[in-house]
């Protein structure tokens, strides 16, 4: 392309200008179509923020990253290829998924292995295909999503309830927890007394403890040892933070199934070294927690 530079004037200048004036870098009164000391400042200003040699003139690159900054969530596809994509829009998507808590490793609005990471998370979460690739349907779960991120920061504090406070929790949701090993069954069961103990009048159950078949109005939540590929929204058991904004992420992406149920993957019989029957306790409680903390 032809460098665009100080004392040109027409079309292309105001384009350059518009954008600059969007990014925040130059004032809305100097989108004027001629080029001037204000727009080359405005263009240092930029290549200083997208991380580009200092210049003053509009040359291929400098083109290249106004385009790219110059996009919003859903404007274009988004995957993991080099060089890689950066934008606004690539900031958007790691602000969403920090928010609704997925580890982007910041949002620098550079799509590398960290963001690809977070988007495979948050599509098996949803029940989505986990390619890595950021499209039409991803979109349509976001805007779905959007109250929940939206002008929020990156998830940084926990948001457990505490068995105390989460009693009205365990009486107002009708839930059937099951699994379908073992080691799996214990874990739903185990959630199961402890919900009980903590509210006598809980409708929080495990399969084992129903002598009937759940009801139709019960959301069934799993407790498994791999994802299934069945488009069932399914939740990596991490215990962090984001354990209870990912469930509460899958039990809306379920609202419309009949009956309502969401999948919960826990990583094995053992956690941090400890035996079968304390390893299933801790994921009982923490599981707990974090589905009150849900719902």
């Amino acid at each position: 392309m032809k460098v665009i530079q100080q004392g040109d004037t027409g079309a292309a200048v105001e384009d350059v200008q518009q954008r600059l004036a969007l990014l925040g870098h130059l004032a809305d009164a100097d989108v004027t179509g001629m080029f001037g000391e204000a727009t080359a400042a405005a263009v240092r200003a930029f290549c200083g923020s997208f991380g580009l040699d200092a210049r003053d003139v509009v040359d291929a690159e400098v083109w290249q990253a106004l385009v790219d900054a110059s996009y919003n969530l859903g404007d274009r596809t988004l995957y993991l290829r080099m060089p890689y994509f950066q934008g606004h829009d690539v900031e958007e998507l790691q602000q969403a998924l920090g928010a609704l808590g997925f580890l982007v490793g910041g949002e620098d609005g550079v799509f590398g292995a960290h963001t690809e990471d977070a988007l495979r998370t948050f599509q098996m979460n949803l029940g989505l295909p986990s390619d890595g690739i950021a499209g039409a349907y991803t979109f349509t779960e976001l805007r779905n999503l959007e109250h929940s991120w939206a002008g929020k920061g990156s998830l940084t504090q926990g948001r457990h309830l505490g068995f105390a406070r989460a009693a009205d929790v365990l009486e107002k949701h009708a839930i059937c927890l099951f699994g379908t090993t073992p080691f799996t069954r214990s874990v739903a069961s185990r959630m199961s007394n402890l919900a009980v103990a903590t509210n006598p009048a809980s409708k929080i159950v495990s399969a084992d403890a129903l002598s009937v078949e759940p009801d139709e109005a019960m959301v069934l939540v799993q407790i498994a040892m791999q994802a299934e590929g069945d488009g069932i929204p399914t939740v990596t058991y991490i215990d962090d933070d984001s354990l209870s904004v990912r469930l509460s992420g899958a039990l809306r992406s379920a609202q419309n199934s009949h009956p309502i149920r969401v999948r919960v993957i826990v990583p094995g019989e053992s956690w941090d070294g400890a035996g079968e029957d304390r390893s299933a306790q801790h994921f009982a409680i923490t599981l707990l927690d974090a589905l009150c903390a849900a719902l």
